[in-house]
């Protein structure tokens, strides 16, 4: 379930009223569009720094409901983009502040490449995950404050997972989320993370990340059976695809350089299977059998 470029935002899924497609669409195409800014090309960090600033000004014109400017120093700005995503602010009530926080989250990946804490990490996560989550709620006006924790503690969880399954790809960008302290703690150096070292060292520090993300997923699990109809099944699937990559990440003993972990479909009969049997006591019983090899 990879967060890079959205890959567990549900656009087009079959599980997401018609009705809810168009929005759902605008709010993603201003988030990869804006993710691509901060990550994608050759452009240099001023240059990123300047086009994702535009994309902001245009939120500000939204808010205050002017015209959205015509140019922009980037070739992904679109107006267009930005007159689609005010239509569904203004039809949906849609809060403006994920989009602001989305925004600080990408320059922050321009600038920020090492975490030295893991609260420094959950962090970036309320603004580079918990936004995603919570405009979902939104659109199904099931925003209440107790869905939106379950939604915030689902959507970090779901954050972590990819950076422990994208570490490799993570360090080609020169950019390591494993917090410095752990690193320290466990005798992992980032010399042998540029190697693809796998040692009992690193072993007992993706252990360590893994159970972090479970214990957080599983937190916020609830949400998935209190949400009715689709957007409850839609949210098991995301929940059990997620722990999927980890489970997946433990059986190639924690190899995620030379085997990062995907879905296939087996896995995606598997999660099937999970989703219809979660119930309320999910968080003690997936605990239980998700966490057993690294007890």
């Amino acid at each position: 379930m990879s967060v890079n470029h959205y890959e567990n935002f549900p656009v087009a899924s079959i599980l997401l009223p018609r009705r809810l497609r168009p929005a759902v669409h605008a709010i993603y195409a201003f988030a990869r569009s804006a993710d691509d800014l901060a990550d994608e090309g050759d452009a240099s960090p001023e240059e990123r720094l300047a086009a994702l600033n535009q994309y902001e000004q245009a939120l500000g014109c939204i808010q205050k409901q002017q015209k959205i400017p015509s140019s922009s120093p980037s070739s992904l700005f679109s107006p267009s983009l930005f007159d689609d995503l005010a239509k569904v602010i203004r039809d949906y009530k849609l809060p403006l502040q994920p989009f602001y926080d989305l925004l600080s989250a990408f320059k922050q990946d321009v600038v920020t490449k090492r975490y030295p804490t893991y609260d420094a990490l959950l962090d970036y996560c309320t603004r580079s995950a918990q936004p995603v989550g919570r405009l979902m709620l939104a659109l199904y006006g099931a925003d209440n404050p107790q869905n939106c924790r379950d939604s915030d503690a689902i959507c970090s969880a779901l954050q972590l997972i990819n950076f422990w399954q994208d570490v490799a790809i993570d360090q080609q960008k020169q950019r390591i989320y494993l917090p410095q302290e752990d690193l320290e703690h466990f005798g992992v150096t980032e010399s042998q993370i540029e190697q693809g070292i796998i040692n009992p060292e690193w072993c007992n520090l993706m252990h360590f990340q893994i159970a972090h993300a479970q214990r957080l997923m599983l937190s916020g699990a609830p949400l998935a059976l209190r949400l009715p109809g689709r957007i409850g099944w839609e949210l098991r699937l995301v929940i059990q695809g997620g722990l999927r990559i980890l489970e997946k990440i433990e059986a190639v003993d924690y190899d995620v350089f030379q085997r990062r972990p995907k879905l296939g479909w087996r896995d995606w009969t598997l999660m099937l299977w999970r989703a219809v049997w979660m119930s309320r006591s999910m968080p003690a019983t997936n605990t239980n059998c998700i966490s057993s090899d690294l007890n």
